[in-house]
């Protein structure tokens, strides 16, 4: 199976990964957890320069967009293919859709332009299932609070958030089957046995199976 985790910035999308790992594995399934940007050595300098704040030079939405498409396409070659060949569940924090939300409902850029690099740089891969832990930007903002450290796009105005959750709720209604939303404002707790009944259901069933 391949899950992948969707939501604004402060939903725990983190926090709930690792928690789903540790009961995955408890179930006896062999796990792999792994990010967008920075699920590859290459990617991890992908990622610093997508994310570090470099004031004299501003990373233009279109150059943001090639590089987040570079880090997918090797991360998937590299990673999420060979896992899902070798029978293990994969869990990705962010994935393609990320791109959509951010680049496209959040940055102004096209949508079916970016669906088809989408295409190009998966190779067509797709999430069986895909979480999105939904937040209100404002709430999320304030689980950051003033972090030392905050990344380039934490620090985005609250408007740009608002936009990105609005892409998600576009997407997800595009797309029921495979998107799950969850309550990002309840409780961790609350959150993992959501998850955790959410996925039941499909643990035991073959992949060609899944929505």
């Amino acid at each position: 199976m391949f899950l992948s985790f969707e939501g604004g910035e402060g939903a725990g999308k983190s926090t709930q990964i690792q928690s789903l790992l540790v009961w995955l594995q408890a179930q006896g399934h062999t796990v792999l957890v792994t990010r967008q940007p920075g699920g590859t050595d290459y990617g991890q300098r992908i990622r610093h320069l997508i994310l570090d704040h470099h004031p004299s030079e501003l990373l233009s939405p279109r150059a943001e967009l090639f590089l987040y498409l570079a880090d997918r396409a090797h991360h998937v070659d590299t990673v999420i293919r060979p896992a899902l060949a070798a029978g293990q569940i994969v869990i990705c924090d962010r994935y393609a859709d990320s791109t959509l939300a951010y680049q496209g409902y959040g940055r102004g850029l096209d949508l079916n332009e970016l669906k088809t690099l989408n295409h190009l740089a998966t190779g067509g891969l797709q999430p069986d299932l895909t979480f999105w832990l939904d937040l209100d930007p404002a709430l999320g903002h304030a689980r950051i609070g003033d972090r030392p450290g905050k990344d380039r796009l934490e620090s985005e105005a609250l408007a740009f958030h608002q936009k990105v959750r609005s892409g998600y709720a576009a997407l997800a209604a595009e797309e029921p089957l495979r998107w799950q939303r969850v309550d990002a404002s309840l409780s961790a707790q609350a959150v993992l046995a959501e998850l955790k009944t959410r996925l039941g259901p499909y643990l035991n069933s073959p992949v060609e199976a899944l929505p």
